[in-house]
């Protein structure tokens, strides 16, 4: 796995080297945020009413402790880099009605979705971190490796969206979305995915970010 298959002048190499990113994305640093976040007022207000919303339904205290964990775990120097190279957006108005997604640059990252009072995830990565060979052959995806991320076989599934190296992954459940994301090789491939988009330039969904969304996302708080 590389931490920068795309380096770019403009992304996120203006504020971590490529060693830093591939310490982290390794696990084997912790890197230093900022100690306070800035804040557009305007958006914050923006997308209050679809947050209020969303803590209407039943799946809310899993959709947070979810972002907190992704944010924690998924996305370096979260505090620096919120809004301008990554977002998440409430109850987005895009195709498929998702509860809330993450994006950096043009790249869905990753979503929740409703499925029954529970949660189903969508987590985008690279196709070559989930086969065989390492390829980006549709043959040789590890599905013994996918179904042991998670508590149950049927929990997870795949597809492949366009793109030599893009791979879709869809989890089932809070359980099994919390095992997925605790599984060292698919939190690596996690956040190499999430660098390589990162690293593409500044993100363009920046207008749609729900900062009360973030502010889960970004506590330290277990809930």
């Amino acid at each position: 796995m590389n931490a920068a298959r795309r380096p770019s002048s403009t992304g996120l190499s203006q504020l971590l080297d490529l060693q830093q990113q591939r310490d982290w994305m390794e696990g084997k640093t912790t890197l230093r945020d900022a100690d306070e976040r800035l804040e557009s007022l305007e958006l914050r207000f923006k997308y209050l009413v679809r947050f209020e919303k969303l803590l209407g339904r039943p799946q809310a205290p899993e959709v947070l402790e979810i972002l907190r964990r992704y944010g924690r775990d998924c996305i370096p120097i979260p505090c620096r880099t919120e809004r301008h190279y990554w977002s998440v957006s409430c109850l987005p108005s895009t195709p498929g009605k998702a509860l809330v997604r993450i994006n950096a640059s043009w790249m869905e990252l990753f979503s929740l979705y409703a499925d029954g009072a529970g949660v189903r995830a969508l987590f985008v990565v690279h196709l070559s971190d989930f086969t065989t060979d390492h390829s980006f052959d549709h043959d040789q995806v590890d599905e013994a490796f996918l179904e042991r991320c998670v508590v149950m076989p049927e929990d997870v599934s795949y597809f492949f969206p366009r793109g030599d190296d893009i791979f879709g992954i869809r989890v089932r459940g809070f359980s099994s979305i919390g095992k997925f994301l605790a599984e060292p090789r698919a939190l690596l491939a996690i956040r190499a995915f999430n660098l390589t988009h990162m690293n593409r330039g500044r993100n363009a969904y920046q207008a749609s970010h729900c900062y009360s969304l973030a502010d889960h996302m970004l506590s330290d708080e277990e809930r």
